[in-house]
């Protein structure tokens, strides 16, 4: 693929209005569809998104629309900004109107429910397109911080190598620095299982714990992680990059970060659903995928009982208090 020139996002929420920020300083013509047509009609006439990044201006490279049709239209690359668990329904709505050869690229980080696949897995079928074309793009991506032009770095992953190069050079700017990778399923099982492990850390905050706790839940959780990764044809190095200790570190430990924020409700003692209406429409992508991550590690066999404490609390009315004395409790053993 050569470098794109038109670009389209789907998703006008936090993070896919950066990307589409990102992509337009990047020097690409971006059109970014909001399902609401108010939202749509504020960015074209205010050059903001007050609704999910109040105060930060966007380039005139970014239009706004309503309508995928249009969004799509002449595009080389299509980025999907939807929450993981709605991607299939939305997608299997765009896939008539995709351009022909277009890299569609997913910013979700999950395990679906229903089948226990990876994003990737789930545009490649529901596209009906080669796998070489679905990308991935994963990392620190906090997105108040990479749309205030705070420097970072993240990953650009697909098998098709010239693919993930197009896309690099794509989003490439003076605060956004893309690496490549071609590791598909190391980048995705990492981007999915930090939303869980950042639960378990929001629920340490929430109990009084501190950094020891924090950073031995992120440190147990990367091993999880790998462990599950390998376990489904991962490299191992890919959790000692940015997306997987990287963006580890940023979702656990920002006050940003949607699902160590929710988590922190949970282990001040909120329920779930007082939780889910503090976050005003925001999604924790970890709430829900947690229980997809569990089914998949014993599905392959492995042990990850940080992500079972959270299941548990977030869907068996485990309360964070005794979750956390049963991790501690358990059988020791060498590192």
């Amino acid at each position: 693929m050569a470098r794109p020139e038109r670009i389209a996002v789907l998703g006008a929420g936090s993070w896919g209005t950066t990307f589409a920020k990102v992509l337009a300083d990047a020097g690409n013509e971006v059109v970014l569809w909001a399902r609401r047509a108010e939202i749509a009609g504020v960015i074209n006439e205010s050059g903001r998104n007050p609704d999910y990044l109040p105060g930060i201006a966007l380039p005139e490279r970014l239009r706004a629309t309503d309508d995928p049709v249009e969004a799509v239209h002449g595009a080389s690359a299509v980025v999907l900004a939807v929450p993981s668990q709605t991607l299939r329904e939305n997608l299997a709505g765009w896939q008539p109107v995709l351009p022909p050869d277009a890299t569609l690229v997913s910013l979700a980080k999950g395990v679906e429910l229903s089948t226990l696949k990876r994003m990737s897995e789930v545009v490649g079928e529901v596209a009906d397109v080669p796998m070489d074309r679905v990308a991935v793009v994963s990392g620190p991506n906090l997105a108040k911080e990479i749309a205030a032009e705070q420097p970072t770095a993240t990953v650009v992953a697909c098998r098709d190598h010239d693919r993930a190069v197009a896309l690099q050079h794509a989003c490439s700017t003076s605060y956004f620095r893309p690496y490549t990778n071609t590791d598909m399923v190391g980048i995705e099982v990492a981007g999915a299982c930090k939303n869980v492990i950042a639960l378990a850390c929001g629920m340490a905050v929430g109990l009084g714990y501190g950094h020891n706790t924090a950073s031995s839940l992120i440190t147990r959780g990367l091993a999880e992680t790998t462990r599950l990764g390998v376990a489904l044809g991962a490299e191992p190095m890919t959790f000692a990059g940015l997306a997987g200790l990287g963006d580890m570190v940023a979702t656990c430990m920002s006050p940003l970060s949607r699902n160590r924020t929710f988590g922190e409700r949970l282990g001040r003692g909120e329920t779930l659903a007082q939780a889910q209406e503090a976050a005003h429409g925001q999604v924790a992508e970890g709430v829900k995928s947690c229980s997809s991550i569990r089914q998949l590690a014993a599905r392959h066999g492995v042990e990850m009982p940080i992500t079972d404490v959270v299941h548990r609390v977030c869907h068996e009315e485990l309360s964070p208090a005794p979750a956390a004395a049963e991790l501690l409790g358990r059988e020791r053993k060498p590192e």
